[in-house]
């Protein structure tokens, strides 16, 4: 096993028309960086100056690894940003958060910690436009926990939180399009073989305004709601088969 120092790290970013909010995001990612990890951006044909900010950025930074995603949609997006990934440990991270200055070193720490672990789920800090506190904690707001089936119901993997072993792509990708969502996918995949930590830990300023593409709480129709779990649990359930005669 690697020491610490010797986990590297790719942050994977999706963005799309970010450019109102992403240098934030940005400034408070890259500071946390050794020179051995790398910024992974893949962006879905923005047209508000976003790839032009990320082009100057890679200028002065050579671990800025940038890349056009042809296929639509936030889960393709990421999962075009996962699969460039290089590094021992994936974090994915959205456009328009802030993370905290020690969010990398303390995950680092917790997958050092638990080498059997593959997916760690921090808590995050939800916050309006102006970093102004809506809710304190996530984790409290979705009753977090981890397991296959409390998650399959309730979903409290969330993407801005996560990180996880770069092993776990060969069973994550390619991420089906329909899916419901690419952090619920990659965590019900990781609880149902590994298992999943939540750390209390709150390293994300998880910002909402009305720009996000996701929401913390859906609108669906409780049939909308059953028709989307029970074509995750297929879906995943196909994906360990297939994984299982490939093994």
């Amino acid at each position: 096993m690697h020491n610490n120092q010797g986990l590297s790290v790719s942050v994977c970013m999706a963005t799309y028309n970010g450019r109102a909010f992403i240098e934030a995001q940005l400034d408070s990612i890259l500071p946390q960086l050794t020179e051995q990890d790398e910024l992974v951006v893949s962006d879905n044909s923005s047209t508000d100056g976003t790839w032009e900010l990320l082009k100057a950025y890679q200028e002065n930074d050579h671990r800025i690894r940038l890349f056009k995603n042809e296929r639509p949609g936030v889960i393709g997006n990421f999962e075009y940003a996962i699969s460039k990934g290089q590094n021992d440990l994936i974090f994915l991270s959205d456009q328009d958060d802030v993370w905290q200055p020690n969010k990398v070193s303390v995950m680092k720490k917790y997958f050092q910690g638990h080498p059997n672990i593959t997916v760690i789920v921090s808590d995050l800090i939800i916050v309006d436009n102006d970093f102004q506190t809506l809710i304190p904690s996530y984790q409290a707001l979705r009753h977090t926990k981890p397991g296959f089936w409390h998650n399959l119901l309730r979903s409290s993997y969330i993407g801005a939180g996560m990180a996880f072993r770069k092993e776990l792509k060969d069973l994550i990708l390619p991420i089906p399009s329909d899916v419901p969502m690419h952090d619920m996918w990659i965590g019900l995949l990781a609880d149902h073989t590994k298992g999943v930590v939540f750390i209390p830990d709150q390293l994300v300023y998880y910002r909402r305004h009305g720009l996000n593409t996701t929401e913390i709480k859906t609108s669906a129709s409780k049939v909308q709601q059953f028709q989307w779990r029970w074509k995750a649990w297929r879906l995943v359930r196909k994906r360990l088969t297939e994984n299982k005669k490939n093994t």
